[in-house]
Protein backbone atom coordinates (compact mmCIF):
# COMPACT_ATOMS: atom_id res chain seq x y z
CA UNK A 1 0.00 0.00 0.00
CA UNK A 2 1.18 3.60 -0.83
CA UNK A 3 1.20 4.79 2.80
CA UNK A 4 3.50 2.46 3.83
CA UNK A 5 6.12 3.48 2.04
CA UNK A 6 8.92 5.58 3.48
CA UNK A 7 8.34 7.87 0.78
CA UNK A 8 4.97 9.03 2.48
CA UNK A 9 3.59 9.36 -1.04
CA UNK A 10 1.07 7.25 -2.32
CA UNK A 11 2.38 6.83 -5.76
CA UNK A 12 5.53 4.49 -6.89
CA UNK A 13 8.68 6.13 -6.64
CA UNK A 14 12.05 5.71 -5.64
CA UNK A 15 15.25 7.60 -4.18
CA UNK A 16 16.77 10.62 -5.77
CA UNK A 17 20.43 10.10 -7.02
CA UNK A 18 23.20 11.97 -5.47
CA UNK A 19 26.59 12.85 -6.30
CA UNK A 20 29.38 15.25 -5.85
CA UNK A 21 31.62 15.32 -9.66
CA UNK A 22 28.85 15.41 -11.78
CA UNK A 23 25.40 14.12 -12.88
CA UNK A 24 23.70 13.07 -15.86
CA UNK A 25 20.13 12.15 -16.92
CA UNK A 26 18.55 10.67 -19.74
CA UNK A 27 15.92 8.52 -21.54
CA UNK A 28 18.55 5.41 -21.93
CA UNK A 29 21.16 4.25 -19.61
CA UNK A 30 23.87 3.23 -22.27
CA UNK A 31 23.37 7.14 -22.72
CA UNK A 32 23.55 8.21 -19.28
CA UNK A 33 26.51 6.28 -18.65
CA UNK A 34 28.54 7.81 -21.67
CA UNK A 35 27.70 11.17 -20.36
CA UNK A 36 29.40 9.77 -17.53
CA UNK A 37 32.23 8.94 -19.46
CA UNK A 38 33.11 12.02 -20.96
CA UNK A 39 33.05 13.56 -17.79
CA UNK A 40 35.56 11.63 -16.44
CA UNK A 41 37.30 11.60 -19.38
CA UNK A 42 37.96 15.42 -18.78
CA UNK A 43 35.10 16.47 -20.62
CA UNK A 44 32.34 19.35 -19.52
CA UNK A 45 28.33 19.37 -19.10
CA UNK A 46 28.39 20.59 -23.26
CA UNK A 47 30.42 17.54 -24.22
CA UNK A 48 28.72 15.33 -22.38
CA UNK A 49 25.15 16.40 -23.24
CA UNK A 50 26.14 16.08 -26.89
CA UNK A 51 27.95 12.72 -26.92
CA UNK A 52 24.62 11.47 -25.12
CA UNK A 53 22.44 12.99 -27.84
CA UNK A 54 24.38 11.49 -30.36
CA UNK A 55 24.01 8.15 -28.51
CA UNK A 56 20.33 8.18 -28.33
CA UNK A 57 20.32 9.02 -31.93
CA UNK A 58 21.73 5.55 -32.63
CA UNK A 59 20.16 3.63 -29.02
CA UNK A 60 16.41 5.62 -29.13
CA UNK A 61 16.08 6.33 -33.10
CA UNK A 62 11.71 6.46 -31.77
CA UNK A 63 12.74 9.90 -30.44
CA UNK A 64 15.94 11.60 -31.60
CA UNK A 65 18.01 11.26 -34.21
CA UNK A 66 20.33 13.90 -36.42
CA UNK A 67 17.13 14.60 -38.97
CA UNK A 68 15.68 16.24 -36.13
CA UNK A 69 16.26 19.74 -34.27
CA UNK A 70 17.78 20.71 -31.04
CA UNK A 71 16.75 23.20 -28.37
CA UNK A 72 18.79 23.56 -25.19
CA UNK A 73 19.49 26.20 -22.03
CA UNK A 74 23.16 26.08 -20.83
CA UNK A 75 24.07 27.64 -17.23
CA UNK A 76 27.69 28.38 -17.42
CA UNK A 77 29.41 28.81 -14.65
CA UNK A 78 31.98 30.63 -15.92
CA UNK A 79 29.43 33.28 -17.08
CA UNK A 80 27.39 32.98 -14.32
CA UNK A 81 24.51 33.03 -16.83
CA UNK A 82 21.83 30.93 -18.97
CA UNK A 83 21.70 30.68 -22.89
CA UNK A 84 19.73 29.74 -24.73
CA UNK A 85 20.04 28.03 -28.35
CA UNK A 86 17.81 27.56 -31.02
CA UNK A 87 18.60 24.95 -33.17
CA UNK A 88 15.56 24.02 -35.09
CA UNK A 89 15.25 24.10 -38.82
CA UNK A 90 13.43 26.05 -41.61
CA UNK A 91 11.09 25.25 -44.35
CA UNK A 92 12.51 24.54 -47.88
CA UNK A 93 12.75 27.80 -50.20
CA UNK A 94 11.19 26.44 -52.88
CA UNK A 95 7.78 25.16 -51.56
CA UNK A 96 5.49 27.86 -51.22
CA UNK A 97 2.11 28.39 -49.93
CA UNK A 98 0.23 28.56 -53.27
CA UNK A 99 1.44 24.48 -53.40
CA UNK A 100 -1.07 23.50 -51.26
CA UNK A 101 -4.29 25.57 -52.58
CA UNK A 102 -3.04 23.97 -56.24
CA UNK A 103 -3.31 20.91 -55.12
CA UNK A 104 -6.13 21.53 -52.56
CA UNK A 105 -4.31 20.30 -49.66
CA UNK A 106 -5.99 21.59 -46.46
CA UNK A 107 -3.41 20.68 -44.04
CA UNK A 108 0.53 19.44 -44.58
CA UNK A 109 0.66 15.73 -43.71
CA UNK A 110 2.35 13.98 -41.23
CA UNK A 111 4.63 11.78 -43.23
CA UNK A 112 6.55 12.05 -46.74
CA UNK A 113 8.47 14.43 -48.26
CA UNK A 114 5.74 17.65 -47.45
CA UNK A 115 6.14 17.97 -43.97
CA UNK A 116 9.99 17.72 -43.72
CA UNK A 117 12.08 21.07 -42.82
CA UNK A 118 16.05 21.61 -42.27
CA UNK A 119 17.25 19.21 -39.34
CA UNK A 120 19.17 21.70 -37.36
CA UNK A 121 21.01 18.39 -34.39
CA UNK A 122 24.20 18.64 -35.90
CA UNK A 123 24.43 22.57 -36.37
CA UNK A 124 23.07 22.84 -32.99
CA UNK A 125 25.88 20.17 -31.65
CA UNK A 126 28.63 22.28 -33.09
CA UNK A 127 27.03 26.02 -31.65
CA UNK A 128 27.15 24.19 -27.93
CA UNK A 129 30.59 23.09 -28.43
CA UNK A 130 32.03 25.97 -30.45
CA UNK A 131 30.77 28.54 -27.24
CA UNK A 132 31.38 26.06 -24.49
CA UNK A 133 33.10 22.40 -25.30
CA UNK A 134 36.40 21.60 -24.56
CA UNK A 135 36.39 17.63 -25.40
CA UNK A 136 37.41 17.39 -29.22
CA UNK A 137 34.04 16.56 -31.23
CA UNK A 138 36.18 13.61 -32.75
CA UNK A 139 36.34 12.27 -28.89
CA UNK A 140 32.83 13.38 -27.96
CA UNK A 141 30.92 11.57 -31.05
CA UNK A 142 33.02 8.03 -30.64
CA UNK A 143 30.95 6.49 -28.55
CA UNK A 144 27.80 7.14 -30.62
CA UNK A 145 29.36 5.45 -33.43
CA UNK A 146 31.14 2.84 -31.49
CA UNK A 147 27.37 1.76 -30.35
CA UNK A 148 25.89 2.31 -34.26
CA UNK A 149 28.48 0.13 -35.84
CA UNK A 150 29.10 -2.17 -33.21
CA UNK A 151 25.08 -2.61 -31.52
CA UNK A 152 23.85 -2.59 -29.06
CA UNK A 153 20.44 -4.11 -27.13
CA UNK A 154 17.42 -2.92 -27.99
CA UNK A 155 15.52 -2.01 -24.51
CA UNK A 156 11.61 -2.27 -23.57
CA UNK A 157 10.01 0.74 -24.22
CA UNK A 158 12.31 2.23 -27.17
CA UNK A 159 11.52 -1.86 -28.46
CA UNK A 160 7.67 -0.76 -28.17
CA UNK A 161 8.08 2.11 -30.10
CA UNK A 162 9.93 0.96 -32.72
CA UNK A 163 7.79 -1.59 -33.49
CA UNK A 164 4.85 0.95 -33.55
CA UNK A 165 7.22 3.38 -35.97
CA UNK A 166 8.34 0.77 -38.14
CA UNK A 167 4.50 -0.73 -38.66
CA UNK A 168 3.43 2.99 -39.82
CA UNK A 169 6.91 3.51 -41.77
CA UNK A 170 7.94 0.16 -43.34
CA UNK A 171 6.31 1.50 -47.17
CA UNK A 172 8.58 4.55 -46.76
CA UNK A 173 12.05 4.45 -48.63
CA UNK A 174 14.72 2.56 -46.96
CA UNK A 175 13.10 1.81 -43.80
CA UNK A 176 12.92 -1.70 -43.96
CA UNK A 177 16.56 -1.65 -44.83
CA UNK A 178 17.82 0.42 -41.69
CA UNK A 179 15.34 -0.28 -39.00
CA UNK A 180 13.69 -4.06 -39.72
CA UNK A 181 16.90 -6.20 -40.10
CA UNK A 182 15.49 -9.77 -40.95
CA UNK A 183 11.98 -8.59 -42.17
CA UNK A 184 11.50 -7.01 -38.58
CA UNK A 185 11.79 -4.33 -36.00
CA UNK A 186 14.54 -5.34 -33.11
CA UNK A 187 12.33 -7.01 -30.01
CA UNK A 188 13.47 -6.20 -26.66
CA UNK A 189 17.10 -7.64 -25.86
CA UNK A 190 18.20 -7.98 -29.41
CA UNK A 191 21.05 -6.23 -30.57
CA UNK A 192 20.47 -3.98 -33.17
CA UNK A 193 22.94 -2.27 -35.70
CA UNK A 194 22.96 0.60 -37.59
CA UNK A 195 26.46 0.48 -39.70
CA UNK A 196 24.84 3.15 -42.02
CA UNK A 197 24.61 5.75 -39.20
CA UNK A 198 28.14 4.96 -38.19
CA UNK A 199 29.18 5.62 -41.63
CA UNK A 200 27.45 9.15 -41.00
CA UNK A 201 28.27 9.94 -37.73
CA UNK A 202 32.13 9.26 -38.85
CA UNK A 203 32.04 11.65 -41.83
CA UNK A 204 30.54 14.33 -39.21
CA UNK A 205 33.49 13.47 -36.87
CA UNK A 206 36.05 14.16 -39.29
CA UNK A 207 34.25 17.03 -41.70
CA UNK A 208 32.28 18.86 -38.97
CA UNK A 209 28.84 20.47 -39.50
CA UNK A 210 29.96 21.90 -43.28
CA UNK A 211 30.12 17.94 -44.38
CA UNK A 212 26.58 17.95 -43.41
CA UNK A 213 25.11 21.02 -44.83
CA UNK A 214 27.68 21.46 -47.36
CA UNK A 215 29.33 17.94 -47.93
CA UNK A 216 28.55 15.06 -48.97
CA UNK A 217 25.56 14.14 -46.64
CA UNK A 218 23.79 17.12 -47.83
CA UNK A 219 24.28 16.27 -51.58
CA UNK A 220 22.78 12.53 -50.88
CA UNK A 221 19.82 14.06 -48.90
CA UNK A 222 18.96 16.84 -51.96
CA UNK A 223 19.43 13.74 -54.26
CA UNK A 224 16.94 11.38 -52.39
CA UNK A 225 14.21 14.38 -51.57
CA UNK A 226 14.61 15.01 -55.81
CA UNK A 227 13.64 11.44 -56.35
CA UNK A 228 10.69 11.34 -53.65
CA UNK A 229 8.92 14.33 -54.56
CA UNK A 230 10.66 16.19 -51.63
CA UNK A 231 11.53 20.04 -52.03
CA UNK A 232 14.46 19.96 -49.38
CA UNK A 233 17.26 20.94 -51.27
CA UNK A 234 21.44 21.44 -51.18
CA UNK A 235 21.04 25.05 -50.75
CA UNK A 236 18.55 25.03 -47.77
CA UNK A 237 20.88 22.72 -45.74
CA UNK A 238 23.65 24.87 -46.94
CA UNK A 239 21.99 27.92 -45.45
CA UNK A 240 20.82 26.61 -42.21
CA UNK A 241 22.22 28.27 -39.05
CA UNK A 242 21.50 28.01 -35.76
CA UNK A 243 20.49 31.11 -32.98
CA UNK A 244 21.70 32.50 -29.25
CA UNK A 245 18.72 33.71 -27.97
CA UNK A 246 18.13 35.18 -24.64
CA UNK A 247 15.50 32.58 -22.23
CA UNK A 248 12.21 34.23 -20.92
CA UNK A 249 11.09 33.51 -17.23
CA UNK A 250 8.44 34.63 -14.91
CA UNK A 251 8.77 34.26 -11.52
CA UNK A 252 6.26 31.50 -9.53
CA UNK A 253 6.76 31.79 -5.52
CA UNK A 254 10.00 33.27 -5.73
CA UNK A 255 11.65 31.18 -8.10
CA UNK A 256 12.68 31.82 -11.51
CA UNK A 257 11.71 29.51 -14.19
CA UNK A 258 13.12 30.16 -17.56
CA UNK A 259 12.27 28.66 -21.17
CA UNK A 260 13.10 29.43 -24.34
CA UNK A 261 10.73 32.31 -26.58
CA UNK A 262 8.94 31.12 -29.49
CA UNK A 263 8.89 29.52 -32.36
CA UNK A 264 8.62 26.81 -29.40
CA UNK A 265 5.54 27.16 -26.97
CA UNK A 266 7.95 27.25 -24.21
CA UNK A 267 6.39 30.35 -23.10
CA UNK A 268 2.56 28.67 -22.79
CA UNK A 269 3.95 26.60 -19.40
CA UNK A 270 5.13 29.99 -18.06
CA UNK A 271 1.85 31.72 -18.49
CA UNK A 272 -0.12 28.77 -16.82
CA UNK A 273 2.27 29.07 -13.59
CA UNK A 274 0.85 32.95 -13.46
CA UNK A 275 -2.52 32.32 -13.72
CA UNK A 276 -2.29 29.68 -11.51
CA UNK A 277 0.25 31.85 -9.23
CA UNK A 278 -3.25 33.35 -8.17
CA UNK A 279 -4.71 30.93 -6.00
CA UNK A 280 -3.27 29.04 -3.12
CA UNK A 281 -2.73 25.46 -4.78
CA UNK A 282 -0.87 23.91 -1.76
CA UNK A 283 -3.98 24.02 0.39
CA UNK A 284 -5.78 22.43 -2.06
CA UNK A 285 -3.34 19.25 -2.11
CA UNK A 286 -1.90 17.14 -4.99
CA UNK A 287 -4.68 15.23 -6.65
CA UNK A 288 -7.60 17.04 -5.39
CA UNK A 289 -10.28 17.78 -8.02
CA UNK A 290 -9.95 21.73 -7.10
CA UNK A 291 -6.67 21.86 -8.12
CA UNK A 292 -6.81 19.37 -10.97
CA UNK A 293 -9.62 21.29 -12.44
CA UNK A 294 -7.85 25.02 -11.90
CA UNK A 295 -4.52 23.63 -13.75
CA UNK A 296 -6.88 22.05 -16.44
CA UNK A 297 -8.78 25.54 -16.98
CA UNK A 298 -5.33 27.65 -16.93
CA UNK A 299 -3.71 25.25 -19.68
CA UNK A 300 -6.92 25.84 -21.71
CA UNK A 301 -6.06 29.80 -21.11
CA UNK A 302 -2.58 29.48 -21.96
CA UNK A 303 -2.64 27.25 -24.91
CA UNK A 304 -5.43 29.68 -27.07
CA UNK A 305 -2.67 32.31 -26.64
CA UNK A 306 -0.73 29.51 -27.80
CA UNK A 307 -2.87 28.50 -31.16
CA UNK A 308 -2.92 32.69 -31.74
CA UNK A 309 0.36 34.05 -31.71
CA UNK A 310 3.02 31.65 -31.05
CA UNK A 311 4.86 31.00 -34.13
CA UNK A 312 8.90 32.41 -35.78
CA UNK A 313 10.10 35.55 -34.62
CA UNK A 314 11.67 36.37 -37.72
CA UNK A 315 8.31 36.33 -39.62
CA UNK A 316 6.20 37.43 -37.21
CA UNK A 317 6.17 39.92 -34.01
CA UNK A 318 4.61 37.92 -31.01
CA UNK A 319 4.34 39.91 -28.12
CA UNK A 320 5.71 37.30 -25.47
CA UNK A 321 6.48 40.90 -23.15
CA UNK A 322 2.77 41.28 -22.91
CA UNK A 323 2.03 37.24 -22.77
CA UNK A 324 4.11 36.86 -19.49
CA UNK A 325 2.72 39.62 -17.69
CA UNK A 326 1.60 39.10 -14.29
CA UNK A 327 -0.82 42.19 -15.05
CA UNK A 328 -2.21 39.93 -18.32
CA UNK A 329 -2.32 36.37 -15.91
CA UNK A 330 -4.83 38.78 -13.81
CA UNK A 331 -7.29 38.95 -16.31
CA UNK A 332 -6.91 35.96 -17.95
CA UNK A 333 -7.24 34.63 -14.17
CA UNK A 334 -10.55 36.05 -14.09
CA UNK A 335 -12.36 33.96 -16.81
CA UNK A 336 -11.86 30.65 -14.87
CA UNK A 337 -14.91 29.63 -13.03
CA UNK A 338 -13.93 27.31 -10.13
CA UNK A 339 -16.83 25.09 -10.07
CA UNK A 340 -17.52 24.48 -14.18
CA UNK A 341 -15.08 23.19 -17.18
CA UNK A 342 -15.19 25.64 -19.87
CA UNK A 343 -16.24 24.28 -23.25
CA UNK A 344 -14.72 27.58 -25.61
CA UNK A 345 -12.85 30.49 -24.73
CA UNK A 346 -10.80 33.30 -26.30
CA UNK A 347 -7.17 33.96 -26.94
CA UNK A 348 -6.11 37.25 -25.20
CA UNK A 349 -6.62 40.60 -26.39
CA UNK A 350 -3.10 41.66 -26.48
CA UNK A 351 -2.71 45.85 -27.32
CA UNK A 352 -0.81 46.97 -30.04
CA UNK A 353 2.92 47.29 -29.68
CA UNK A 354 8.45 11.52 -29.40
CA UNK A 355 11.19 13.20 -28.46
CA UNK A 356 14.00 12.61 -25.74
CA UNK A 357 14.91 14.84 -23.16
CA UNK A 358 18.05 14.52 -21.42
CA UNK A 359 20.31 17.09 -18.81
CA UNK A 360 23.93 16.97 -17.63
CA UNK A 361 25.69 18.64 -14.72
CA UNK A 362 29.99 18.76 -14.30
CA UNK A 363 31.80 19.68 -11.26
CA UNK A 364 32.33 23.27 -12.59
CA UNK A 365 29.16 23.66 -12.05
CA UNK A 366 28.22 23.62 -15.61
CA UNK A 367 24.31 22.51 -16.56
CA UNK A 368 22.35 21.41 -19.77
CA UNK A 369 19.11 21.32 -20.11
CA UNK A 370 18.84 20.18 -23.91
CA UNK A 371 16.01 18.85 -26.21
CA UNK A 372 16.21 16.76 -29.25
CA UNK A 373 13.47 15.19 -31.49
CA UNK A 374 12.27 13.89 -34.67
CA UNK A 375 9.07 14.80 -34.33
CA UNK A 376 6.01 11.77 -34.18
CA UNK A 377 8.50 9.49 -33.31
CA UNK A 378 10.54 8.42 -35.77
CA UNK A 379 9.82 11.69 -37.98
CA UNK A 380 8.55 12.00 -41.53
CA UNK A 381 9.65 7.97 -42.61
CA UNK A 382 12.03 9.99 -45.14
CA UNK A 383 15.05 7.88 -44.67
CA UNK A 384 17.74 9.06 -47.40
CA UNK A 385 19.58 6.20 -49.23
CA UNK A 386 22.93 4.85 -47.52
CA UNK A 387 22.46 7.63 -44.18
CA UNK A 388 20.93 5.68 -42.12
CA UNK A 389 18.43 7.80 -40.16
CA UNK A 390 15.00 9.75 -40.67
CA UNK A 391 14.33 13.34 -41.40
CA UNK A 392 11.96 15.02 -39.57
CA UNK A 393 8.05 16.13 -40.14
CA UNK A 394 8.44 19.64 -38.35
CA UNK A 395 6.62 21.16 -41.46
CA UNK A 396 3.63 19.49 -40.19
CA UNK A 397 3.41 22.17 -37.61
CA UNK A 398 2.75 24.64 -40.06
CA UNK A 399 -0.67 26.37 -40.51
CA UNK A 400 -2.47 27.12 -43.58
CA UNK A 401 -4.63 29.73 -42.66
CA UNK A 402 -3.34 33.05 -44.95
CA UNK A 403 -2.94 35.66 -42.14
CA UNK A 404 -1.91 33.51 -39.30
CA UNK A 405 0.88 33.76 -37.27
CA UNK A 406 1.82 30.23 -37.66
CA UNK A 407 1.30 29.92 -41.26
CA UNK A 408 3.71 28.26 -43.92
CA UNK A 409 6.31 30.06 -45.80
CA UNK A 410 9.12 29.48 -47.48
CA UNK A 411 12.61 29.25 -45.45
CA UNK A 412 10.58 29.41 -42.35
CA UNK A 413 10.68 28.21 -38.79
CA UNK A 414 7.17 25.89 -38.23
CA UNK A 415 6.00 25.87 -34.88
CA UNK A 416 7.77 23.89 -32.10
CA UNK A 417 6.46 21.28 -29.42
CA UNK A 418 10.39 20.52 -28.04
CA UNK A 419 11.49 23.21 -24.91
CA UNK A 420 14.25 22.89 -22.48
CA UNK A 421 13.31 24.06 -18.93
CA UNK A 422 15.20 25.34 -16.02
CA UNK A 423 14.61 27.07 -12.69
CA UNK A 424 16.93 29.40 -10.82
CA UNK A 425 16.92 31.32 -7.29
CA UNK A 426 17.50 34.59 -6.22
CA UNK A 427 20.10 34.45 -9.73
CA UNK A 428 21.70 30.85 -9.03
CA UNK A 429 20.92 27.69 -10.77
CA UNK A 430 18.88 24.72 -9.10
CA UNK A 431 17.07 22.62 -11.64
CA UNK A 432 17.21 21.45 -14.86
CA UNK A 433 14.23 19.29 -16.52
CA UNK A 434 12.42 18.54 -18.86
CA UNK A 435 9.34 16.62 -20.35
CA UNK A 436 9.01 15.17 -23.45
CA UNK A 437 5.61 14.83 -25.35
CA UNK A 438 4.03 17.00 -27.87
CA UNK A 439 1.87 19.49 -26.19
CA UNK A 440 2.33 17.18 -23.06
CA UNK A 441 4.69 19.37 -22.53
CA UNK A 442 4.30 22.63 -21.90
CA UNK A 443 1.57 21.12 -19.27
CA UNK A 444 4.29 18.73 -18.01
CA UNK A 445 6.82 21.43 -16.86
CA UNK A 446 3.77 23.31 -14.83
CA UNK A 447 3.05 20.56 -13.46
CA UNK A 448 6.68 19.67 -12.14
CA UNK A 449 7.19 23.41 -10.78
CA UNK A 450 3.70 23.10 -9.17
CA UNK A 451 5.13 19.41 -7.39
CA UNK A 452 8.21 20.88 -6.34
CA UNK A 453 7.42 24.43 -5.30
CA UNK A 454 3.55 23.63 -4.09
CA UNK A 455 3.21 20.12 -2.80
CA UNK A 456 7.03 20.14 -1.73
CA UNK A 457 7.81 16.87 -3.82
CA UNK A 458 11.23 15.77 -3.88
CA UNK A 459 12.65 15.81 -7.51
CA UNK A 460 11.92 12.32 -7.80
CA UNK A 461 8.35 12.28 -6.86
CA UNK A 462 7.93 15.51 -8.76
CA UNK A 463 8.00 13.74 -11.88
CA UNK A 464 6.65 9.91 -11.18
CA UNK A 465 3.37 11.84 -9.51
CA UNK A 466 0.70 10.91 -11.60
CA UNK A 467 -0.17 13.30 -14.44
CA UNK A 468 -2.51 15.24 -15.95
CA UNK A 469 -2.83 15.50 -19.56
CA UNK A 470 -5.71 17.71 -21.59
CA UNK A 471 -5.85 17.48 -25.05
CA UNK A 472 -7.93 19.60 -27.51
CA UNK A 473 -6.95 23.30 -27.60
CA UNK A 474 -6.99 24.98 -30.24
CA UNK A 475 -3.88 24.46 -31.92
CA UNK A 476 -1.35 26.31 -33.93
CA UNK A 477 -2.28 24.41 -37.31
CA UNK A 478 -5.50 26.32 -37.40
CA UNK A 479 -7.93 23.58 -35.36
CA UNK A 480 -10.20 25.20 -32.69
CA UNK A 481 -11.10 24.17 -29.32
CA UNK A 482 -15.32 23.37 -29.05
CA UNK A 483 -16.05 21.36 -26.80
CA UNK A 484 -13.69 21.85 -23.93
CA UNK A 485 -11.06 18.63 -25.09
CA UNK A 486 -10.79 15.82 -23.34
CA UNK A 487 -8.62 15.25 -20.39
CA UNK A 488 -6.73 12.00 -19.88
CA UNK A 489 -5.72 11.08 -16.56
CA UNK A 490 -2.86 9.07 -15.79
CA UNK A 491 -3.17 5.74 -13.13
CA UNK A 492 -3.30 7.10 -9.76
CA UNK A 493 -5.98 9.84 -9.29
CA UNK A 494 -8.85 8.24 -6.98
CA UNK A 495 -12.20 7.79 -8.43
CA UNK A 496 -13.68 10.24 -5.93
CA UNK A 497 -11.65 13.17 -7.65
CA UNK A 498 -12.61 11.72 -11.32
CA UNK A 499 -15.94 11.82 -9.98
CA UNK A 500 -15.69 15.78 -8.97
CA UNK A 501 -14.19 16.65 -12.03
CA UNK A 502 -17.12 14.59 -14.53
CA UNK A 503 -19.78 16.77 -12.37
CA UNK A 504 -17.88 19.94 -12.68
CA UNK A 505 -18.09 19.24 -16.47
CA UNK A 506 -14.77 17.55 -17.65
CA UNK A 507 -14.50 15.35 -19.99
CA UNK A 508 -12.26 12.49 -18.54
CA UNK A 509 -10.50 9.58 -19.98
CA UNK A 510 -7.87 7.03 -19.31
CA UNK A 511 -5.04 6.91 -21.38
CA UNK A 512 -1.94 4.47 -20.91
CA UNK A 513 0.60 6.84 -22.58
CA UNK A 514 1.49 10.21 -24.04
CA UNK A 515 2.69 11.36 -20.43
CA UNK A 516 5.97 12.18 -21.49
CA UNK A 517 9.60 11.27 -20.00
CA UNK A 518 10.90 13.60 -17.46
CA UNK A 519 14.60 13.87 -16.40
CA UNK A 520 16.10 16.34 -13.94
CA UNK A 521 19.22 17.73 -12.14
CA UNK A 522 18.99 19.71 -8.98
CA UNK A 523 22.48 21.65 -7.11
CA UNK A 524 22.14 21.47 -3.72
CA UNK A 525 24.05 24.92 -2.61
CA UNK A 526 24.24 24.25 0.81
CA UNK A 527 26.01 20.17 0.76
CA UNK A 528 27.52 21.13 -2.78
CA UNK A 529 25.61 18.02 -3.92
CA UNK A 530 24.12 17.04 -7.57
CA UNK A 531 20.70 15.54 -6.95
CA UNK A 532 19.55 13.73 -10.06
CA UNK A 533 16.30 11.96 -11.25
CA UNK A 534 14.79 9.93 -13.91
CA UNK A 535 10.76 8.23 -14.20
CA UNK A 536 9.56 4.89 -15.21
CA UNK A 537 7.76 5.93 -17.85
CA UNK A 538 11.02 5.76 -20.53
CA UNK A 539 13.96 3.23 -20.25
CA UNK A 540 16.05 6.20 -18.78
CA UNK A 541 18.47 6.12 -16.05
CA UNK A 542 20.04 9.10 -13.66
CA UNK A 543 24.07 8.74 -12.44
CA UNK A 544 26.72 10.25 -11.08
CA UNK A 545 29.58 10.28 -9.96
Amino acid sequence: MGQDRITGQSFATRSEVIARNGMAATSQPLATQVALDILKKGGNAIDAAIAADAVLGVVEPTGAGIGGDLFAIIWSADKKRLFGLNASGRSPRSLKLEYFKENNIDKIPSYGPLPVSVPGCVDGWYEMHDMLGVLPMKDVLQPAINYAREGFPVTEVIAYYLKKGTDQLKDYPNIKDVYMPGGKSPAKGEIFRNPLLATTLEKISKGGRSEFYRGSIAKSIDAFMRKNGGFLTFDDLSRHHSEWVDPVSTTYRGYEVWELPPNGQGIAALQMLNILEGFDLASLGFGSAEYMHLFIEAKKLAFEDRAKYYGDPAFVKIPVSQLLSKKYATERRKLIDRTTASKVLPAGKIEAGNTIYLTVADKYGNMVSLIQSNYRGMGSGMCPTGLGFVLQDRGEMFSLEQGHNNVYAPGKRPFHTIIPAFITKNGKPWISFGVMGGDMQPQGHAQIVINLIDFKMNLQEAGDAPRIHHVGSSEPTGELMTNGGVVYLESGFSWDTIQKLLNMGHTIQWDLGGYGGYQAIMWDDKNKVWFGASESRKDGQAAGY
